[in-house]
Parts: C-alpha cells; structure tokens; sequence
C-alpha cells in the first residue's frame, strides 16, 4: 500500500479534503477554504476533481511552517453537509490518540 505522502498520481472517487499535523504540537489539522487549518473536520475545504486536490495539496505543502505532511484524504459528506472521515485511518486520526501517554510525577 502507498503512504499518503507519496501521492503522486491523484485520482478521487469521492469527495476528498487535505490533512496534516500541525508543526508545534502534533494536531490533526484539516485545510479550510480560506486557506488556513483546522483542527475541526466540518472546516475542512471539499474537493471532488484531481485538479481541486492537486492546487489544494499544492498551497497545504507549501505552508510547512505551519503543517507538516500534507495529503488528500477521503471524507463522506451526507444529505446535510456534515463531513464525517471517510477511511479508517483518518476515522482514527480525527477521533484523538489510541494510547494513553505517560503523565510526569
């Protein structure tokens, strides 16, 4: 299986939005439509042509003061416009860590 960050061909089945992790503390981030991140999925910018994802990608790597691994990601939106992920990957990463981390005495 190919990493999501080595996207070189882009084909989109689906509506699709860019993710990354933010730069100063790991955060899921999502790309919204005014060309800033999220951490809230229901901001994220909706693409659903390969060109879309590719000037989204495009514009998302180039801000890697911000966020860093950039890539397209799959999300279903339903009959009312809620985005919900849209594999199970990114199902786990919108929804927080899996493992508690050790808190210092």
């Amino acid at each position: 299986m190919t990493s999501p960050l080595e996207q070189k061909k882009i084909r989109i089945t689906k509506p699709s939005m860019v993710t990354a992790n933010r730069t100063w503390d790991g955060a899921v981030i999502y790309r919204t439509a005014a060309k800033g991140w999220s951490t809230d999925l229901s901001d994220a910018a909706i693409v659903r042509t390969a060109d879309e994802a590719r000037e989204l990608l495009s514009e998302s790597v180039a801000d890697d003061v911000g966020a860093i691994g950039a890539y397209i990601a799959p999300v279903e939106v339903n009959d009312t416009g809620k985005i919900e992920p849209g594999n199970l990957r990114e199902q786990i990463r919108s929804e927080g860590l899996t493992i508690d981390l050790p808190v210092p005495a």
